[in-house]
């Protein structure tokens, strides 16, 4: 991420020369290796004497730190105190002060499912764990079980998980291997001196772990060899694997949390992210101490993220989607920039548009009611500042922007791949592959009975039958389409109220609210539908859990897919079917005076306001916006904070405050709010949605990437600090991609293009304007539009109606008689129909089907246009850098000649060792 300004002196990133990845076989490059460094001598008591550059993440500690090593227990001896004295008191051993504490496990005494614990804690003994009790200091009836896994039992896994390692320092090797300095396996350890700034530099690479081959490896301490988050993941990985019952089924802690025989399971904390002495002075406490002071802290909200640190305590899941979160807020700078600069130049020629110019002078214009009975006839004059707050976001660079930012969501993805294929290769996940899920206890239990051969593991499975499969699709797909309905019908039940309540805010005593009806019925409609979209959010994550589970599908990743998807799709169409009804459908098809449509006979379609139908838009858009991520910035993280602030009330109130002190890691960290249930799903959906705000209808408000990007900023810290200080520490996982999210971001990317087309073809007035200057406007046939050729627009765009032709239920109470002295005969409205008094009244004139011609071609070429600009450029731009790219052949070429010639060095010590020893050779075709 480049140099990072840490606490507020500068710290340049080392970076290392990255060493060769490849898909050869590891062990026969070690065996090369050790034929060739025979002479050396290497033994592994001898490792851990020697004094190398490389170093465990533990060891890079403040000596007063909760995670000890060896070189802590030296300094503490010589002061008179031992370390599992000091280890006793921190919370993260177990009594004697000597056994990390790699994972918790929590019930209560009074939950009936003994039997089955009983059985799983003798079988995690079985397996070389070792285990500790204890009940908590407020309520003796919830029990926390202390496990802890030996160096025996972590290497056996470890090598099973293929988990990678620090590779032995090559200066150790003897000088003839020197010319392969940088061709051995893998890349060298990344040293993040802006996170971590006590680390040297090293030569230290990163191999699968083998127990066969440990002397390779750099072991200073067994307890620290492995750090904090891959004892968790080992420990987790074997207690899925663990049997509660008799059963070939009847495995798993995960099914022990769903049946309530445990309360929660999760590993430590590494201590208080909090120090009285500063990190700059003092160092760290911790790794989570170090995190918030220089990721979490708001102090540091215009820093780099420190993303090796994360992942390195977080794991790669979590570190990939605040990757992926620092890219986007990055790439919204040019957006958010570009959309101001369009906000810009409407403000600055404002003074010189002619339209608004028309508008404020109409004061002789007289437009008809905008609704039956009790709306007033209006000047035109009266929406000046509905027509200057539209050029706004309505004007000459609108359609530059539009084509920008359908450009700019391609160049976010494509180059996001290139981010993300060097994030995988620093973090050694290229050659990385998710090892063969485990099927579902549900899937398991409803297709027992019927069986068939994995072709991968070729052990007999449940089997789904292909009827069965595509009924539960269909009937999944049906409840979508039914939930779907559900969100149509919530539209129409606005629009309903919109069409009813302008009347009555037209009809309302205070003359605020009269003469402003339609903005009032906006407002308080966009409220109501964001209060709606709240509302059906809760019932809708209960529909996608019953479609999904109803589905059946075979793994956890597949569930998680058919999820996302699911609820996605239901919040999608919930936060924006109003806004594509009043971008697409508002004022389309309310007829004209006279001859009005109305819904069931009774209510007349709302009307947009004189000065057009984009203000509603920016309205809706401007709203829905700031509420949805003003909400979502309180829930994820007000609510934590209240419950985490009442669960400390309530201690302090039974127990008094002096209690708090004498907590342990395991019960602080028990007393934090647990990560959510579906994961990372919640963050990744918020940022999706806003996505397709900034790009869906981006004409219409250019300065949504701008709130975007204000918000981002903020976004980044509050998860941060969330993650770090209110939540239970989530089980470090691994990932090589955002999963299903790129491909719902390629979909928004591609409905943006038709969206932005149809808003400024339909709902903007640059396709009319543009047809009034080249063929009815004063410099109609002469090849040039400025605003000189606009004079006149504003009239030409409004038709004329007889007032007496009014039907009884929309004839206004008022006559007009208050602009003139007497009663009107003749109103305006917007529109391209003939006058009254011509051979067919109000019919379409020839101007509007030009306008409407103007605008089916400006969809067609703007959506093929853009489409090409995006293929072009997705085709241009690689998905590896090239110097990535070229580094990983080269390391797979340097590979190959390597093996070649130790095999060669092999054969010819085997061709003089039987010279020697004096035996006949066969003889050998040339």
């Amino acid at each position: 991420e480049g140099g990072v300004d840490l606490q507020g002196y500068q710290l340049d990133m080392q970076i290392l020369p990255d060493g060769p990845k490849s898909d050869v076989d590891f062990s026969e490059i070690l065996n090369a290796i050790q034929e060739m460094a025979k002479d050396v001598n290497i033994l592994f008591d001898e490792l851990e004497a020697v004094s190398s550059p490389c170093k465990d993440d533990d060891s890079l500690l403040h000596p007063g730190n909760l995670t000890s090593t060896s070189d802590d227990a030296s300094r503490l001896e010589a002061g008179g105190e031992t370390v599992p004295e000091r280890n006793k008191l921190n919370g993260l051993y177990f009594r004697d002060g000597k056994c990390r504490i790699d994972y918790i496990l929590v019930y209560r005494k009074s939950n009936p499912q003994i039997e089955k614990r009983e059985v799983f804690e003798r079988n995690i003994r079985a397996e070389g764990l070792q285990m500790e009790k204890e009940s908590s200091l407020i309520n003796s009836d919830i029990i926390f079980v202390k496990l802890h896994a030996p160096w025996e039992v972590l290497g056996r896994y470890a090598e099973q998980m293929n988990v990678e390692m620090y590779f032995i320092p090559l200066s150790l090797i003897d000088k003839q291997i020197s010319r392969f300095r940088r061709w051995l396996p893998k890349k060298p350890m990344r040293l993040d001196k802006e996170t971590l700034p006590d680390l040297e530099e090293n030569d230290c690479y990163t191999a699968p772990f083998s127990q066969q081959r440990i002397h390779h490896f750099i072991i200073h301490n067994k307890e620290t060899f492995f750090n904090n988050a891959t004892r968790s993941r080992i420990v987790h990985h074997i207690l899925q694997r663990i049997k509660y019952e008799e059963g070939k089924n009847k495995i798993g802690l995960n099914r022990l949390l769903t049946n309530g025989s445990y309360e929660a399971a999760f590993p430590l904390h590494e201590g208080s992210y909090r120090s009285k002495n500063s990190i700059r002075t003092h160092g760290a406490e911790n790794h989570r101490h170090l995190l918030y002071e220089c990721w979490a802290s708001w102090g540091v909200w215009y820093k780099y993220q420190p993303l090796d640190l994360v992942r390195r305590y977080f794991g790669e899941k979590i570190g990939l989607y605040f990757a992926w979160l620092g890219w986007y807020t990055g790439m919204l700078f040019p957006a958010a920039f570009i959309g101001l600069f369009v906000f810009l130049y409407g403000v600055t020629t404002l003074d010189h548009c002619q339209v608004s110019k028309e508008v404020c002078q109409a004061t002789d214009i007289i437009m008809c009611p905008v609704c039956d009975k009790y709306c007033p006839f209006m000047r035109l004059s009266d929406s000046c500042v509905y027509a200057k707050v539209t050029h706004l976001f309505d004007n000459g660079a609108t359609v530059f922007f539009a084509v920008f930012m359908a450009v700019w969501a391609t160049v976010f993805l494509e180059f996001w791949k290139r981010r993300r294929a060097v994030i995988a290769y620093d973090w050694d996940l290229i050659d990385w592959e998710e090892e063969e899920e485990e099927i579902r206890p549900q899937f398991e239990a409803k297709y027992s009975k019927k069986e068939r051969m994995n072709p991968i593991s070729g052990k007999p499975e449940p089997y789904q039958a292909f009827t069965d499969k595509c009924s539960r699709l269909i009937v999944s797909a049906s409840g979508i389409f039914f939930m779907i309905c559900v969100v149509i019908a919530a539209v129409f039940g606005i629009v309903i109220y919109r069409v009813v309540t302008v009347s009555t805010f037209a009809a309302f005593k205070w003359a605020l609210i009269r003469n402003n009806s339609q903005v009032a019925t906006t407002g308080t409609a966009v409220c109501i539908n964001f209060c709606i979209i709240m509302l059906l959010n809760v019932l809708y994550e209960k529909v996608a859990l019953l479609l999904t589970n109803l589905e059946q599908p075979r793994t956890e990743s597949e569930w998680e897919n058919s999820f996302t998807l699911k609820m996605f799709l239901f919040q999608f169409v919930n936060l924006n079917s109003s806004t594509f009804y009043i971008a697409f459908f508002l004022g389309r098809f309310t007829g004209h005076p006279g001859a009005y449509l109305r819904l069931i006979n009774r209510w007349r379609l709302e009307e947009c306001h004189p000065s057009g139908c984009l203000i509603d838009l920016c309205m809706q858009m401007g709203i829905i916006m700031v509420l949805k991520q003003t909400w979502n910035n309180f829930m994820e993280l007000g609510y934590p904070l209240i419950q985490n602030w009442w669960t400390r009330r309530k201690v302090r109130q039974e127990h008094g405050p002096e209690r708090k002190i004498s907590f342990p890691q395991w019960e602080k960290d028990y007393n934090l709010q647990p990560m959510n249930a579906y994961g990372l799903f919640d963050e990744y959906l918020e940022m999706i949605l806003q996505f397709g705000f900034t790009t869906i209808f981006v004409a219409a408000f250019p300065l949504a990437p701008l709130l975007a990007l204000l918000n981002n900023i903020i976004e980044i810290r509050l998860d941060a600090y969330k993650f770090v200080t209110q939540w239970r520490r989530p089980l470090a996982s691994r990932a090589k991609d955002i999963g299903i999210w790129y491909g719902i971001l390629e979909g928004i990317g591609i409905l943006s293009v038709i969206t932005n087309a149809f808003v400024i073809a339909i709902t903007s007035d640059f396709i009319p304007r543009l047809v009034y200057a080249y063929k009815y406007g004063p410099c109609a046939g002469q090849g040039e539009a400025g605003q000189k050729c606009m004079v006149g627009y504003v009239n030409a765009s409004l038709s004329v109606f007889r007032i007496s032709d009014f039907e009884n239920r929309s004839e206004p109470e008022s006559d007009g008689s208050e602009f003139s002295g007497t009663p009107l005969k003749y109103c305006r409205y917007r529109d391209y129909r003939d006058p009254p008094h011509s051979l067919v009244p109000y019919g379409y004139t020839l101007q509007f089907w030009h306008v409407l011609a103007a605008r089916l071609a400006f969809i067609i070429v703007f959506e093929h246009l853009v489409f090409c600009i995006k293929h072009l450029i997705s085709y241009l731009i690689p998905d590896l850098p090239k110097d990535l790219r070229d580094r990983m052949r080269r390391e797979k070429y340097l590979i190959q000649e390597m093996m070649y010639e130790a095999e060669l060095e092999r054969l010819q010590k085997e061709r003089k060792e039987r010279k020697k020893n004096g035996k006949a050779h066969h003889n050998e075709w040339p």
